[in-house]
Protein backbone atom coordinates (compact mmCIF):
# COMPACT_ATOMS: atom_id res chain seq x y z
CA UNK A 1 0.00 0.00 0.00
CA UNK A 2 1.77 3.51 -0.88
CA UNK A 3 2.14 6.41 1.77
CA UNK A 4 -0.54 8.41 1.48
CA UNK A 5 0.30 11.94 0.71
CA UNK A 6 -1.40 14.64 3.39
CA UNK A 7 -2.06 18.42 2.66
CA UNK A 8 -0.20 20.75 5.39
CA UNK A 9 -3.66 21.46 6.52
CA UNK A 10 -4.15 17.90 6.80
CA UNK A 11 -1.32 17.12 8.81
CA UNK A 12 -2.45 19.65 11.03
CA UNK A 13 -5.29 18.26 11.76
CA UNK A 14 -3.48 14.45 12.38
CA UNK A 15 -0.98 16.01 14.99
CA UNK A 16 -3.71 18.47 16.44
CA UNK A 17 -5.54 15.05 17.07
CA UNK A 18 -2.63 13.09 18.59
CA UNK A 19 -1.62 15.73 20.58
CA UNK A 20 -4.96 16.04 22.23
CA UNK A 21 -5.37 12.14 22.50
CA UNK A 22 -5.44 11.99 26.72
CA UNK A 23 -7.73 14.84 26.68
CA UNK A 24 -9.91 13.60 24.20
CA UNK A 25 -9.90 10.03 26.12
CA UNK A 26 -10.41 11.84 29.58
CA UNK A 27 -12.96 13.59 28.21
CA UNK A 28 -15.03 10.22 26.80
CA UNK A 29 -14.05 8.59 30.31
CA UNK A 30 -16.24 10.82 31.83
CA UNK A 31 -18.98 11.14 29.01
CA UNK A 32 -19.43 6.90 30.03
CA UNK A 33 -19.58 7.73 33.58
CA UNK A 34 -22.57 9.98 32.67
CA UNK A 35 -24.16 7.39 30.49
CA UNK A 36 -23.78 4.12 32.94
CA UNK A 37 -25.79 6.84 35.67
CA UNK A 38 -28.20 7.37 33.05
CA UNK A 39 -28.07 3.34 31.44
CA UNK A 40 -31.57 1.85 31.96
CA UNK A 41 -30.83 -1.64 31.24
CA UNK A 42 -28.10 -3.96 32.72
CA UNK A 43 -27.36 -4.99 28.76
CA UNK A 44 -26.31 -1.74 28.36
CA UNK A 45 -24.71 -1.30 31.26
CA UNK A 46 -22.39 -4.52 30.52
CA UNK A 47 -21.53 -2.90 27.44
CA UNK A 48 -20.55 0.55 28.92
CA UNK A 49 -18.08 -0.85 31.61
CA UNK A 50 -16.28 -2.83 28.45
CA UNK A 51 -15.95 0.38 27.29
CA UNK A 52 -14.58 2.34 30.26
CA UNK A 53 -12.32 -0.44 30.98
CA UNK A 54 -11.00 0.20 27.56
CA UNK A 55 -10.54 3.79 28.32
CA UNK A 56 -9.03 3.00 31.52
CA UNK A 57 -6.32 0.95 30.02
CA UNK A 58 -5.79 3.56 26.92
CA UNK A 59 -5.03 6.01 29.99
CA UNK A 60 -2.78 3.99 31.08
CA UNK A 61 -4.57 3.48 34.96
CA UNK A 62 -2.82 0.72 36.34
CA UNK A 63 -3.74 -2.55 36.01
CA UNK A 64 -4.89 -3.70 39.41
CA UNK A 65 -7.20 -0.44 39.57
CA UNK A 66 -8.89 -1.44 36.91
CA UNK A 67 -9.35 -4.46 37.78
CA UNK A 68 -11.06 -3.40 41.33
CA UNK A 69 -13.27 -0.54 39.27
CA UNK A 70 -14.55 -3.51 36.54
CA UNK A 71 -15.02 -6.23 38.82
CA UNK A 72 -16.90 -4.28 41.36
CA UNK A 73 -18.45 -1.63 39.16
CA UNK A 74 -17.83 0.76 41.69
CA UNK A 75 -18.62 4.18 39.63
CA UNK A 76 -17.41 6.01 42.67
CA UNK A 77 -14.10 5.21 42.34
CA UNK A 78 -14.08 5.51 38.53
CA UNK A 79 -15.06 9.23 39.19
CA UNK A 80 -12.46 9.77 41.70
CA UNK A 81 -9.64 8.37 39.15
CA UNK A 82 -11.34 10.87 36.30
CA UNK A 83 -11.61 14.15 38.49
CA UNK A 84 -7.81 13.20 38.89
CA UNK A 85 -7.43 13.08 35.07
CA UNK A 86 -9.09 15.65 34.56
Amino acid sequence: MPDREYTPHQKRIIKNYYDNLDDISTQKLGELIAEIYLADTEKKKDSLWKRVEAALKHLKVHPKTIEFIIRDRDLETLSEIASELF
